[in-house]
């Protein structure tokens, strides 16, 4: 520097305009270094890691280059060179050196967030992941990280040793719970969400409160997002699934069957003992033929050893048209092919009430999907409703406005 002024002040140049002269040549040669340099780094550098990482067998690496992790660490030189030529400018070189720390700092910290972004991206192309998910226990790190970089950048400019921020934190410690509340319950969730392995990426979960009803698509520090099945996104508090209640369908899934448990209505007025040529009827359809001469003769047997008179139709035992009825859906359940034989098949009636006496399927198909399960259960109910007047049976239903017109056009003269 020296030799440079005293050079341009025996060209005649003053003193203090050769001294801006080659102060202002320096920051441009410097800045011009680091241009270059940095140009260096991303162009010949990282493209040569780039070349490597793309031709080799391993997939983590490629996930590191997405995440430019190797570009961000590129900042890094031009912030090297500036501390490293800060001694150039004596009179400045306190804050150059400053500057440079923090720039190093933050370029740093940058770097470190793009590799802790691929470390959750290459985590989650494992299984794994979707059991244990670690994207809140990354999230922490980050906000860890953050905070020894605000306390490593304050140091730096006031000149003071990082222990004597850290040692302050004490008292600021109430403050901080405040700013990181959600922060802090969403970690002590997360834990326990995968400790108890309560939910999952990709689980079903059912949640009225937040009106979320679809599959978990990610799990993080502070919410869990549930794409709804009407592809709607409901993002739910981490903490709000250990404080209130929620459905996970895992189980079901995971057993490979779903429940039907619906009812049919029998108006009560249709329901009769059968007579011989329904009984003659019924023995002719294929699912009831075994359970009808098996119900016929213990019936015969029960009334002949107690020796009571059939010819009443209230003495003894009798075979009602209900009854047969809901022996025929429980045999076309066990021979459905989508209907699981291995858990509960019960077809049971209900308590009668105003809309007539329920009669419930309670069965379990052997497929989980939603569209299969949908279409087997209507299929069944379809073949349910069709066939019930085949044993004289009727089922209920308010009357609408085409039986009131029918009535009326029966009995009003024409």
């Amino acid at each position: 520097m020296a030799y440079f002024r005293d050079r341009l002040s025996a060209y005649g140049l003053q003193p203090e305009m050769a001294e801006y002269v080659v102060n202002i040549a320096m920051i441009g040669l410097i800045v011009l270094l680091c241009i270059v340099a940095n140009w260096a780094a991303k162009k010949i550098v990282v493209r040569f890691v780039a070349k490597i990482v793309t031709r080799n067998k391993f997939h983590w690496d490629d996930i590191l280059l997405e995440r430019k992790v190797f570009h961000r660490l590129s900042h890094l030189v031009p912030a090297l060179l500036i501390f490293y030529f800060a001694s150039v400018f004596p009179d400045y070189q306190p804050f150059i050196e400053k500057g440079a720390v923090i720039y190093l700092i933050v370029a740093g910290l940058a770097a470190l967030n793009a590799a802790l972004n691929a470390a959750d991206d290459i985590y989650r192309t494992y299984e794994i992941s979707k059991e244990k998910p670690i994207k809140g226990l990354i999230q922490v790190v980050k906000i860890v990280l953050f905070i020894i970089g605000t306390i490593l950048v304050v140091a730096n400019l006031i000149g003071q040793s990082p222990l004597i921020l850290l040692s302050g934190l004490g008292a600021l410690s109430a403050v901080l719970m405040v700013i990181f509340k959600d922060s802090l319950l969403g970690l002590v969730a997360g834990v326990q969400l995968t400790s108890n392995d309560m939910v999952r990426v990709g689980d079903w979960i059912e949640m009225p409160k937040y009106n979320a009803d679809g599959d978990v698509i990610e799990i993080s520090l502070n919410t869990v997002k549930v794409r709804n099945f009407d592809q709607t996104i409901t993002t739910i508090p981490s903490y709000a699934l250990i404080s209130d209640s929620f459905k996970n369908w895992r189980g079901m899934q995971n057993a490979g069957a779903r429940r039907i448990k619906r009812a049919i209505y029998i108006d009560t007025s249709s329901i009769r003992f059968c007579t011989d040529e329904m009984i003659e009827k019924f023995r002719s359809i294929h699912l009831l033929t075994a359970y009808i001469e098996e119900k016929q003769r213990e019936i015969e047997a029960y009334n002949a050893a107690r020796q009571i008179n059939t010819a009443i139709p209230v003495n003894g035992r009798r075979m009602t048209n209900i009854g047969v009825f809901r022996a025929y859906i429980c045999n076309y359940l066990k021979n459905h092919p989508h209907i699981h034989q291995e858990m509960t098949l019960i077809v049971r009636q209900l308590a009668a009430g105003e809309h007539g006496l329920p009669l419930e399927v309670y069965a379990f198909t052997n497929e989980t999907k939603w569209t299969v399960y949908e279409s087997v259960q209507a299929d069944i109910f379809d073949h349910i409703f069709a066939v019930a007047p085949e044993f004289g049976l009727r089922i209920f239903q308010n009357p609408s406005g085409h039986d009131l017109k029918s009535l009326l056009d029966k009995h009003l003269p024409v």
